[in-house]
């Protein structure tokens, strides 16, 4: 163990380094059962008289900090709970953040609590994962040239995963793409955040969906970008609202968090708008690899003729978010640029998971693994839907063939629906839901969101029964009424 104790200047050596050390130990940075350097070995580091240490190790010991064991060595003693007056020396007010950093919130963030069936939306379920061939490709990865191939690569990605990617990407999406096309990125955030870096000059506009998904709108605005909210409806974007703007995001194979699908006549519409104001479309096609009905529109991307749409796309929802594994296809014009951002941001994605992903696209496991999930999420989709309409009186479904949530909104004349409210009185009883207050930015009917991706089919009845009565629970107290 590497220890650094500052003795320098006047004064008793002995005395600093007992005091320094019983810091460490109370403030938890020397952790109960762990081992210090015998006393040779620190006077060595030191440069200091063995003495001077061993005085300082008895005073330690005799005081109940350390203890010694014959034949073994000196170990730390202290297990009480690290002491909060330890390290209160730094002051207060120091570096701070620049203005728009410091009071940013998450609005998808909640207090943690105890939760017995989790509706939240965004993550898959960890049990469908392939492990076991996942840990074998990861093996193999090791096991082969990594120790030749794991030093600095190239900044869009390996190669062998860029054209599994386009490989997959053309035959179950139809979108247009050669490995050239794609750039390997940490999720699909950081393919925003690169596009951000390439595209927006401070002042720029950029549109996106009102409702839609926050951390990309925060993104947008962070990068100096004038956000506007676009109104969407049940059929995703309402494209003749759109302003003049620099950029437009938009979620058109399953819009978030409503679901909506956006229209042919839209998509072309969208990109004549694109065409006008000069601007980049982002298709963020999150994830429609799970569709529980027909065959889906084709991809902007694949009817965009100017080379204006940015396809982005995840494995975190085929997957696991963990593996931060996502990717863009881009025109020829961005990619020079995304390149550069890329290596500047931090150069690679890991090669390992690169290399294993490249595998498991190649076996054709990737695409026998999407279709088994599917069957269990489309059976928990059927489930869902129907216990909802059963139990969930007062909100109505928004029809959605694919993905791993659901939305529900407040139907007209059926009282104040207060989402926040149901969220916080279902999560007193164990379950974990989001309202959609919490994805608008304008005016709107709430509603829930209801993610299945966490809870099994056959647990779904059960955690649809506790969340009805909390939603009947608050609609009471709205009314007046006495609430058990």
């Amino acid at each position: 163990m590497e220890l650094h104790v500052a003795i320098g200047g006047r004064g008793d050596r002995a005395d600093r380094i007992y005091r320094q050390l019983r810091d460490a130990v109370l403030d938890g940075r020397l952790r109960p059962g762990e081992r210090l350097p015998a006393t040779r070995e620190l006077a060595a580091q030191l440069q200091v008289s063995r003495s001077t240490v061993s005085t300082a190790y008895e005073r330690l010991t005799a005081e109940g900090y350390l203890t010694g064991r014959v034949g073994a060595g000196t170990f730390v003693a202290y297990a009480g709970a690290p002491h909060p007056l330890v390290r209160s020396r730094r002051p207060a007010a120091g570096v701070r953040p620049a203005p728009a950093w410091r009071d940013l919130d998450d609005p998808l963030w909640s207090e943690p609590r105890p939760i017995a069936y989790d509706f939240s939306v965004g993550s898959p379920d960890p049990a469908l994962f392939p492990l076991e061939t996942w840990r074998r490709y990861v093996t193999a990865e090791l096991r082969g040239g990594f120790r030749r191939s794991g030093l600095y690569g190239d900044p869009s990605g390996v190669e062998r995963l860029r054209e599994g990617i386009a490989r997959q990407l053309g035959l179950a999406r139809s979108v247009e793409a050669d490995p050239g096309d794609v750039v390997v990125t940490s999720g699909a955030q950081q393919a925003f955040d690169l596009l951000a870096r390439v595209l927006l000059r401070p002042g720029d506009t950029v549109a996106v969906e009102d409702p839609g998904y926050p951390p990309v709108r925060q993104l947008f605005e962070m990068s100096g970008a004038r956000v506007v909210p676009v109104p969407v409806d049940e059929y995703g974007l309402r494209v003749d609202l759109l302003p003049a703007a620099r950029l437009v995001y938009v979620t058109p194979s399953h819009q978030f968090p409503l679901g909506g699908v956006l229209p042919l006549d839209r998509r072309v519409a969208l990109l004549e708008w694109a065409a006008r104001n000069d601007a980049v479309v982002i298709e963020d096609d999150y994830d429609s690899e799970y569709r529980f009905g027909a065959r889906p529109l084709d991809p902007l991307q694949r009817l965009d003729a100017e080379g204006r749409v940015v396809y982005v796309g995840t494995f975190s929802k085929t997957m696991l978010p963990g593996l931060r594994l996502g990717f863009l296809v881009a025109p020829p014009g961005l990619l020079a640029a995304l390149r550069h951002a890329k290596r500047l941001t931090d150069w690679h994605n890991d090669v390992v998971t690169q290399r294993a992903m490249a595998r498991f696209l190649d076996s054709g496991g990737f695409a026998r693994h999407v279709r088994a999930a599917t069957r269990d999420y489309e059976e928990r989709h059927t489930v869902l839907v129907e216990a909802a309409e059963r139990m969930l009186h007062g909100l109505a479904l928004v029809p959605s063939a694919a993905g791993l949530h659901l939305a529900l909104l407040s139907r007209e004349g059926s009282g104040v629906f207060d989402g926040s409210r149901v969220e916080e009185r279902a999560a007193g009883a164990g379950v974990a839901v989001q309202p959609i207050s919490r994805f608008r930015l304008g005016a709107g009917p709430d509603g829930l969101l209801l993610g299945f991706g966490g809870i099994a089919a056959d647990q779904l009845p059960d955690a649809l029964r506790i969340l009805a009565q909390a939603v009947d629970r608050e609609r009471a107290s709205q009314a007046g009424h006495p609430v058990p």
